[in-house]
């Protein structure tokens, strides 16, 4: 019994002591709350072409005599690249029109003469040798009627040659060709990205890709900033022998069609990415509950992460924290914790910069934590 009255007496010597202390500071607190967090997964890679077109020269030994478009043009399919001196061609084609002309005379005649041969073959009047050349003549003529509408066909496709057209929607980016240029068959002209598409190529470690299914949705950003919404198209197969890391395909999503496409948010972002350059993104796998507590209450020192628990006699004591993940609510920027506190704890938000473990501080609402800080060096 003389314990316990002689414990008593020390606590209430205690409170009476901390009730006559000046407190440190004018602090605001909360308690960690469970929040929905998104599962991000961090990776780098390159951004390319989704599928570069070389378009080449169909055309041999001619002159190129104007070039319609240039690197970074936007061409439509079937839209004129560029053109050949086409006077060569053109007299060559002429020629083998007349060709074909001169063949399908020839032919007429021959019919006309080989069915004369058949109405006479029972008269007598022509012996069977005669019929027979009359018959070999026909199908000579008709041969030689079909191979002069080959030459002729060959002529019109050297013809069509002649003007180069886009295969395929796309950007162009690069050109070789050269105005005045005598280009040879299979030179290459122009280099197209197709429809305009981008991919990021994720580089991801064996068990980073097995998180990563097709269809997952990814956010990439380039070195200026900019960021663009993704989706993973494909999962590459392999692996890179050398580094045991593979690749993730992410198609770029194009921005949605507005009548102010050009001034859009979303169209100056694609407009930073550019195919070669090194971006870093994140993959989003979903959500998970985890312990949050507002980035405010955190408090770096040397290197490590802490924060100051309020206790019952209204001291604090100075907690080390494993965080996590972040994630912005309206409130403000939230911080997951790992491990070092639990739910139900009190912690110091505003202020907490200012605080040493142990210090008395003295607690207010958030609507007069403002000036409450401004004086914090003189409460101090």
């Amino acid at each position: 019994m003389a314990a316990d009255s002689s414990a008593s007496a020390q606590a209430s010597s205690n409170a009476a002591s901390n009730s006559k202390l000046k407190p440190a500071l004018t602090v605001t607190t909360t308690q960690p709350t469970i929040a929905d967090i998104p599962l991000r997964l961090a990776a780098n890679g390159n951004v390319q072409a989704w599928q570069e077109a070389i378009i080449g020269s169909e055309a041999n030994g001619l002159r190129i005599q104007e070039l319609h478009v240039n690197i970074g043009d936007v061409v439509q399919r079937g839209q004129l690249l560029a053109s050949f001196v086409s006077e060569t061609v053109q007299t060559d084609l002429a020629a083998a029109q007349a060709s074909v002309a001169e063949a399908a005379a020839n032919l007429a005649e021959a019919q006309a003469n080989a069915e004369r041969a058949r109405n006479l073959q029972n008269t007598g009047a022509l012996s069977a040798q005669q019929i027979g050349q009359y018959l070999s003549a026909e199908a000579t003529a008709k041969a030689r009627l079909d191979a002069t509408k080959a030459a002729l066909a060959a002529q019109q496709l050297r013809m069509k040659h002649t003007r180069v057209l886009a295969p395929d929607a796309g950007v162009i980016s690069a050109r070789p060709a050269t105005f005045g240029a005598v280009v040879q068959s299979g030179a290459e002209l122009f280099r197209m990205i197709r429809q305009g598409r981008l991919e990021w190529r994720a580089e991801l470690t064996a068990a980073e890709m097995a998180r990563i299914s097709n269809g997952s949705e990814a956010i990439v950003t380039a070195p200026g900033g900019a960021q663009w919404k993704g989706k993973v198209r494909m999962v590459a197969p392999v692996l890179d022998a050398q580094t045991r890391n593979g690749l993730v395909y992410v198609d770029l999503l194009p921005p949605k069609e507005t009548k102010d496409a050009k001034d859009t948010k979303e169209s100056k972002a694609v407009a930073a990415f550019k195919p070669g350059m090194y971006a870093k993104g994140e993959f989003l796998l979903g959500h998970s509950a985890g312990l949050t507590i507002p980035q405010q209450a955190i408090v770096v020192r040397d290197g490590f992460s802490y924060v100051f628990r309020l206790n019952s006699d209204g001291k604090v004591t100075q907690v080390k924290l494993q965080t996590g993940r972040r994630v912005s609510q309206p409130q403000g920027e939230m911080v997951e914790v790992l491990s070092g506190l639990q739910a139900g704890q009190t912690v110091v938000v505003s202020g907490a910069g200012f605080l040493n473990d142990g210090d008395l501080v003295k607690v207010v609402s958030p609507a007069t934590a403002k000036p409450a800080a401004a004086n914090a060096a003189t409460q101090k």
